[in-house]
């Protein structure tokens, strides 16, 4: 038997259509994961692989937390599901306040979903029902950010910017999209970039062409993640604000990465003192134990759909998922918020931060090397392209970092670090050093 196979017949392995994977690269050279605990995972072969991206931006509190494990246990003894429609159960209401605490001063009314995909889709679909309710109806155009991620649903990939999880799908929602703010004058920034503040007045022209009377959101993520680490420049996000301000548009952003913790902070709302209208979260919520997200509103437009609600027992928002504030998953994410107060693991992720910078800027005179972003507990490189195969080294040098211990994550051009908010020193300096030695080895053809 391949112990890279975990004990999978060859029909088990084949069954499955796996998400953002190269399944047939995948299928000749499998990287199973049977364990995990703390910082690291168990691979099918029994070693022992330090987990450089929380999973997948999911587990700051590191894995198989027995605090987070009990609460699960005694909810699935007490209650296993409820319905979410018409009738309640009390952990949505406690984990909802909860939330509250955490977020920027307004922003106090939660809808729950199932992921991070289902977070942006409620948004925006309140963003439009908001204006309608207000009477403002032709209010009904999205705008995005180029290299933008916001999920995989419609709306999602609609307002996302990255081409290549669009192209294949053919027309979406009809959108606009500010540039990215990606730019060589700030290769190698340490932190927030100094230029590119400018880039928010992109949204003026988009105002002049489309109209704000037609404008119902902007839709942002406070620091980029899927596209490869890009923090916002000084004084942009604060440029947004104050433009959707002027202009009646909702600010929308997406922190299903940012919250809670990545950045030092519960949101990055918090860290670059711009407060919107709609924040979405989710990985961080339960520790990426149980699949869970939610859309925090400003009271303001939670206010505007009761008052407009028509008689009280209508429903104000035709809108929700059948494992809406599913009672373990309230359970999960009750105890993951406890846990990192306890802890106080946003201050230990922002201590990090500052090592993660100092180690993974040693790296930019390496050969392939041809950009380093860092924002909080979080790091990106570029990569230069292969000729003909753009994708290729980055995939090869995440391959490497997999047979030396590693997992980080490769997407586009781009090779990604986001570790557990409770890593230690010698960690990083170790995933650091690794990451050196795997593009040295690719940029020699090894």
């Amino acid at each position: 038997m391949n112990d890279k196979l975990a004990g999978l017949s060859q029909t088990q392995l084949d069954a499955h259509w796996m998400p953002y994977t190269g399944n047939r690269q995948f299928k000749r050279d499998p990287r199973m994961i049977t364990a995990a605990d703390g910082c690291y995972f168990t691979s099918a072969d029994g070693r022992q692989i330090f987990d450089g991206l929380s999973g997948l931006w999911t587990c700051g509190a590191g894995h198989n937390r027995k605090e987070i494990a009990k609460a699960i246990n005694q909810q699935l003894e007490t209650l296993d599901f409820a319905p979410s429609f018409q009738f309640g159960h009390p952990g949505s209401f406690k984990l909802a306040e909860r939330i509250t605490r955490l977020m920027p001063e307004g922003l106090n009314r939660v809808f729950f979903t199932n992921s991070g995909s289902e977070a942006v889709e409620t948004s925006l679909k309140i963003a439009r029902a908001y204006w309608r309710k207000r009477g403002l109806a032709s209010k009904t155009k999205l705008i995005g950010r180029s290299k933008g991620y916001h999920g995989v649903n419609f709306g999602g990939v609609s307002v996302g910017g990255i081409g290549a999880n669009r192209a294949i799908y053919g027309p979406a929602l009809s959108t606009a999209h500010l540039p990215h703010t990606l730019l060589p004058e700030n290769r190698f920034s340490r932190g927030q970039p100094e230029y590119g503040a400018h880039l928010a007045e992109s949204l003026l022209e988009i105002i002049e062409l489309h109209d704000a009377s037609n404008i119902a959101a902007v839709i942002v993520e406070p620091m980029a993640g899927s596209a490869g680490i890009l923090p916002p420049p000084e004084g942009y996000l604060q440029r947004l604000r104050d433009i959707c301000e002027q202009h009646q548009i909702l600010l929308i952003f997406d922190e299903v990465i940012t919250a809670f913790g990545r950045l030092g902070t519960a949101t990055g709302a918090e860290l670059f003192g711009v407060v919107p209208d709609i924040i979405n979260i989710a990985k961080q919520l339960t520790n990426g134990v149980i699949p869970m997200g939610a859309t925090v509103v400003q009271q303001t437009i939670y206010e505007t759909f009761m008052q407009q609600g028509g008689a009280d027992y209508q429903l104000e928002l035709p809108h929700g998922y059948t494992y809406s504030a599913h009672p373990v998953a309230c359970a999960a994410a009750l105890a993951t918020l406890e846990l990192l107060e306890r802890d106080n693991l946003f201050k230990h992720s922002a201590e990090l931060a500052y090592l993660l910078e100092e180690y993974i800027h040693q790296l930019s005179n390496l050969p392939l090397v041809y950009d380093i972003r860092n924002c909080g507990l979080a790091a990106a490189l570029t990569i230069e392209r292969a000729p003909g195969e753009p994708l290729l080294h980055p995939f090869r040098i995440a391959l490497k970092m997999w047979e030396k211990g590693f997992y980080v994550r490769y997407s586009g051009d781009t090779i990604q670090l986001g570790m557990p908010f409770i890593t230690r020193r010698e960690e990083i300096d170790g995933l650091v050093n690794a990451l050196a030695e795997s593009v040295l080895e690719v940029a020699n053809g090894q």
